[in-house]
């Protein structure tokens, strides 16, 4: 990497960093139950999330594409900060739903907005093959912040209940400084110029004509699900379930977050022995079996299977960002797009979460987890069979996500 691109991704690492660091992540189940909120409720919270972030989606791409991806970051900042200080000045079931709706804003402004600016400042320089390490290790670096941080959070809610969401507001402010420091792109592509509807349809018909695209979107899914629902929603579930005291979660994620990190920092190792395309494909299967082996109950079991899933999710990962920006064609809609295969996992995710709830409340957890990876393990199957036949037709078309077909 070139000293043009090296500050620009150190102010990334630091904006992600900020950004992600929700340090009430490791408590906010058990926070919210010492509260009086039923699971059904806080878990439906969770579903009434992932729907907002869906709806949010596609217009919060279509804003960073013609505002500019950094002030759209900027947005974001801004409005983590506001979420975060919801559950303290509302501590009820309508405190937590305006929290998590206005997160679901925050990451839907920076969630396509933060790869669009960072691949587009990398393309400019000539170094679209560094993304992909550029990435990792952003994300990297961000998780090691939260296992320096996650530790210490049990203690700090004992300490004071509110103190973890107070401690992520002040994250969230220098996020907003990083974004700020953040230089104009040397260049990009034209801004849409169309009414909303046609930007709309233009989109959508980009993304039909793009076989490849779709395929890795789909590819996609079964990544961010798992991960979502395994370190938010049945993080405490599973280690409740294996009596493992609550001071303990924030150095289980920790660990966790040690093996991601590691994963997330160095994703080009595994091209020695796979494509990317198939990398990403035998990650999601050593995630979803790593899942199921949490099933059988014994403590230091499922904290080793939890740390073997982390870290195929970090190498996957970036990995997964370099294949769905490089199938995106030239086009001013790449936020847009982006957009929409975070709306494809938030809506499978919704739906995950609504089933999760019932299953929890009967005490099916064990049956809830190994369906989730045989239902995983089905996807990567079919998508695996389509591989050939969409890359033949590809081949055979010449359309623009065409250029994805020679990658290693």
């Amino acid at each position: 990497m070139t000293a043009k691109t090296k500050p620009v991704i150190r102010l990334m690492i630091g904006f992600q960093l900020f950004f992600g660091l929700l340090l009430w992540t490791p408590i906010f189940f058990e926070y919210q139950r010492q509260l009086g909120i039923s699971v059904v409720d806080i878990l439906a919270i969770q579903s009434i999330y992932y729907v907002a972030f869906c709806l949010l989606e596609i217009p919060t791409g279509m804003i960073a594409d013609r505002i500019g991806y950094r002030r759209c970051m900027l947005a974001g900042g801004g409005v983590l900060v506001v979420s975060n200080l919801m559950p303290v000045s509302v501590p009820s079931y309508w405190g937590f739903l305006v929290h998590f709706l206005l997160i679901a804003l925050a990451r839907s402004l920076v969630s396509g907005a933060s790869s669009a600016y960072l691949y587009e400042f990398m393309l400019a320089n000539g170094e679209r093959e560094n993304y992909k390490q550029a990435e990792g290790s952003a994300r990297s670096y961000s998780l090691v912040g939260k296992v320096v941080c996650w530790p210490l959070v049990g203690l700090a809610m004992q300490l004071e209940m509110t103190l973890p969401y107070w401690l992520t507001a002040v994250s969230a402010v220098l996020a907003v400084v990083m974004a700020f420091r953040l230089p104009p792109l040397p260049h990009s592509a034209p801004k849409p110029t169309a009414p909303l509807p046609t930007a709309v349809r233009e989109s959508l018909g980009l993304l039909r004509r793009s076989p490849m695209l779709l395929l890795f979107m789909a590819q996609g899914v079964a990544i961010f699900t798992l991960g979502r629902i395994c370190q938010v929603n049945l993080f405490q579930p599973i280690l409740n379930a294996d009596n493992v005291p609550l001071v303990a979660h924030g150095l289980v994620m920790s660990a966790m977050s040690v093996f991601e990190a590691l994963g997330s920092a160095r994703p080009g190792i595994i091209r020695r022995y796979l494509t990317d395309s198939r990398a990403v494909f035998v990650l999601t299967i050593v995630m979803a079996g790593a899942l199921a082996l949490t099933v059988p109950g014994n403590g230091v079991a499922t904290v080793a299977a939890l740390c073997v899933f982390a870290l195929a999710m970090g190498l996957s990962f970036p990995i997964q960002r370099q294949l769905i920006n490089d199938a995106i064609p030239e086009t001013p809609y790449r936020a847009t797009l982006l957009s929409m295969e975070s709306i494809i996992d938030r809506g499978v995710c919704a739906l995950v979460a609504l089933a999760l709830g019932s299953y929890l409340a009967g005490g099916r957890l064990a049956e809830f987890l190994l369906l989730s990876s045989g239902a995983s393990v089905a996807l990567m199957a079919v998508l695996l069979a389509v591989l050939p036949l969409v890359r033949r037709r590809v081949a055979a078309g010449g359309t623009a996500a065409g250029e994805v077909l020679s990658a290693p």
